[in-house]
């Protein structure tokens, strides 16, 4: 069974790198990302406040939550219904790093992808998957990239969708979002000690993923 595991923060091009890697290897892209996403999207539908633990953990018990793929891409399904694009909007994105910090939405979704994991041969991202769900993964990587490089990827992502965005606000939110991922007290933003740093700062997607696919391919 062939894992690859990629952590790394907010904007490092890890998705990305992470879609087009199991393109060539032709395994399973999971977005894990986008589960917590959809987590946080749960408790913006019910009004929930994403800080109230025990509502959280409620709200988050019997989550309908689906992930399936569609014409070559992934689909989040929340409830019935696709919101693949309406998880990507920025308050989702800072709603899905405070949901993510509870100790039972990480519990749940770690759940859900060891049951992928252990099935299929899969990438997955995420902020701790070399280090706390799959932690014997045989290829880690640690994928990361200076903020304000990742703020101006996500600014111009965004501004592609047609929505408008202050860049100095959206750089603050991803430094933001770096100290709440790697200061929670369950399963931080870390890069676990056997994983491989890859900055890919001033490095191109295909790059990356030729540089990480030779690591495969060596090991």
């Amino acid at each position: 069974m062939i894992n690859i595991a990629l952590d790394g923060p907010a904007g490092s091009g890890k998705s990305t790198v992470a879609k087009t890697i199991s393109k060539k290897l032709d395994i399973l892209y999971l977005d894990t990302g986008a589960m917590y996403r959809a987590c946080g999207l749960k408790c913006l539908n019910e009004g929930v406040d994403v800080k109230d633990a025990e509502n959280v953990e409620k709200v988050i018990k019997d989550i309908d939550l689906k992930i399936y793929y569609k014409d070559g891409a992934q689909v989040t399904c929340l409830d019935g219904k696709d919101v693949s694009t309406d998880i990507r909007k920025p308050e989702v994105s800072m709603l899905a790093s405070t949901v993510s910090a509870h100790r039972s939405v990480r519990l749940k979704m770690v759940e859900m992808q060891r049951e992928i994991a252990s099935s299929t041969d899969c990438v997955l991202d995420g902020r701790d998957i070399g280090s706390y769900v799959l932690p014997n993964a045989k290829y880690k990587f640690y994928v990361t990239a200076d903020s304000k490089v990742r703020a101006e990827r996500r600014y111009k992502e965004l501004i592609e969708r047609g929505e408008k965005v202050d860049f100095d606000a959206l750089h603050q939110e991803i430094i933001q979002r770096d100290y709440n991922d790697s200061h929670r007290d369950f399963a931080p933003l870390v890069q676990a000690e056997d994983a491989i740093l890859v900055d890919t700062s001033y490095m191109t997607v295909e790059e990356v993923v030729d540089k990480i696919i030779s690591y495969i391919k060596e090991g």
